[in-house]
C-alpha cells in the first residue's frame, strides 16, 4: 500500500478484512483523566465489544481500591527511580486516558513511580520493574512514569506477576533523540486481572521499541499508544502472547501519526490452545493530514493449536493525507502450515518434534527483539513449557 495509492482520506468500512470499523475518526476519541467523564460502559460500545465485562471485577464501573501492589525497581545508579504524589506536575505528559478504567486508575492510585534516565546518560544494565499484585480478592490501582531525557539510552523491564486486579497506566516520555527500549511482561497468576493503558509521547528523533509478552492471568487487556511529538521519531510495538483455556488476552495498539516523516512499525503474534482461549488484537494506525512522509506496517499473526480456541484480529488504517511514504497491514490466523509439517518430516524429524519446531520458529523473530539475555530465556522456557502442557 503506497502513497500514490491511497485517497485523501481512508475511513472505507471494508478496510479492515470485513470487521467493524468505528463509526468515528481515532482522532475524535474522547480522552479524559477525569473517570466521572466516561458513561460506564455496557461492552457494546466499539472499543468494550470484544471484552468479556463480567470478568473486570469491576474495574469499569468504579471498584473501590481493597488494597496495594508492590513495586520493587532494581536500576544502576544512572537511573533515578521516585515515588511521588498524584500531584506531582510531570504525571500525565504521557498521554491521556481513553477508555474509563484507564480514567479510573488515573483518579486512583495514591503514589506513583517515576524513573528517570538523565540527559546523555546510557543506562550500563537493564532496569527491573517488578509489579506484584495485590493478592487474591482485591482491587489495586497504579501509576508508571519512565522517562528519557535528551540522547539518553536504557532498557527497561517491567514484569507483573501475582494474584488479584490491578488496572494502571503506564507512560513513556522520549526527549529528543532518546532510546528506550521496554518489555512488558504479563505472568500473573491464573486468577489475575490486568487492564493497562501503556502511553508513550516520543520526541523529535527518538526510539522506542516496546514489546508486551502476555503469558498468564485470567484476563489481561492492554492498549499501547504511541505518539510523535516532532518529527523523525520511531516507535515498534511488538507482541507475544501464548492464551491457556479459558484465558482471554486482548491487545490494543494504537499508533497516531501527527507530524511529518516519522516511522512505525507493529508485529504482534500469539498462540492459542484449549477450550475457550481467547485473543483478541485491534491495531488502530492514524495518518492525520499534517503527517506527511509517514511510513507504517502492522502485522498480526495467531496460530491455533487446538480446537476450541478463538482468535479475533482487526487491523484499522484511517489516512487522511496522500504524501506519505508508505502504509500496510496483514492479519492471518490459522492451524500449522501443513507444508512446514511435510517438509520437517521428510527429512526424518517425528511430528511432535516438527510441531514444536514450527511453533518455535512463529515466535522466533520477536524473541530474538528482546535484548536481555535472561528475559528472553525465561519466555523460552515458558513457551516450551506451554508446549508440554498441550502435548505439542
Amino acid at each position: 500500500m503506497t502513497a500514490s495509492a491511497q485517497p485523501a482520506v481512508q475511513r472505507d468500512k471494508s478496510h479492515s478484512h470485513g470487521a467493524v470499523v468505528p463509526e468515528s475518526s481515532r482522532a475524535e476519541w474522547f480522552t479524559s483523566y477525569d473517570v466521572g467523564a466516561f458513561e460506564v460502559p455496557s461492552g457494546r460500545e466499539e472499543i468494550w465489544r470484544f471484552t468479556p465485562m463480567k470478568r473486570l471485577a469491576g474495574l469499569h464501573t468504579g471498584a473501590a481500591a481493597t488494597g496495594s501492589v508492590s513495586v520493587v525497581v532494581d536500576a544502576p545508579a544512572e537511573v533515578t527511580a521516585e515515588s511521588v504524589p498524584r500531584t506531582d506536575p510531570r504525571l500525565g505528559a504521557g498521554g491521556v486516558p481513553a477508555d474509563r478504567v484507564a480514567a479510573q486508575a488515573y483518579s486512583s492510585f495514591t503514589e506513583a513511580t517515576v524513573l528517570t534516565v538523565a540527559a546523555e546518560v546510557r543506562s550500563p544494565a537493564p532496569v527491573l520493574v517488578t509489579v506484584t499484585g495485590p493478592g487474591a480478592g482485591k482491587v489495586a490501582y497504579g501509576h508508571l512514569q519512565i522517562r528519557a531525557e535528551l540522547y539518553s539510552e536504557a532498557v527497561v523491564v517491567l514484569d507483573h506477576r501475582g494474584s488479584g486486579v490491578y488496572a494502571d497506566n503506564v507512560e513513556f516520555v522520549l526527549a529528543d533523540g532518546a532510546k528506550l527500549t521496554v518489555v512488558s511482561i504479563q505472568d500473573w497468576a491464573d486468577d489475575a486481572v490486568h487492564v493497562s493503558a501503556q502511553h508513550a509521547r516520543i520526541g523529535r528523533d527518538a526510539l522506542l521499541r516496546h514489546t508486551v509478552v502476555t503469558l498468564g492471568g485470567d484476563l489481561v487487556r492492554v492498549s499501547p499508544t504511541a505518539a510523535f511529538a516532532d518529527r523523525g521519531g520511531e516507535v515498534e510495538l511488538n507482541g507475544l502472547y501464548f492464551a491457556d483455556a479459558g484465558q482471554h488476552f486482548e491487545h490494543r495498539t494504537f499508533v497516531d501519526h501527527a507530524v511529518p516523516n516519522c516511522t512505525s512499525n507493529v508485529v504482534y503474534k500469539g498462540a492459542l490452545q484449549g477450550e475457550g482461549a481467547h485473543t483478541v488484537w485491534i491495531g488502530d494506525v492514524l495518518i492525520r493530514a499534517a503527517a506527511e512522509g509517514t511510513q507504517t506496517y502492522e502485522l498480526n499473526r495467531n496460530l491455533l493449536l487446538t480446537d476450541g480456541s478463538r482468535a479475533d484480529s482487526v487491523p484499522n488504517l484511517e489516512i487522511e493525507t496522500g504524501e506519505i511514504a508508505g502504509a500496510g497491514h496483514a492479519s492471518a490466523t490459522g492451524r500449522f502450515d501443513d507444508e512446514q509439517l511435510f517438509y520437517l518430516q521428510a527429512r526424518g524429524i517425528p511430528e511432535d518434534q516438527a510441531r514444536r519446531l514450527v511453533v518455535r520458529g512463529f515466535f522466533h523473530e520477536l524473541l530474538m527483539k528482546i535484548q536481555v539475555p535472561e528475559v528472553r530465556e525465561r519466555l523460552e522456557a515458558a513457551i516450551e513449557a506451554e508446549l508440554e502442557a498441550v502435548g505439542v
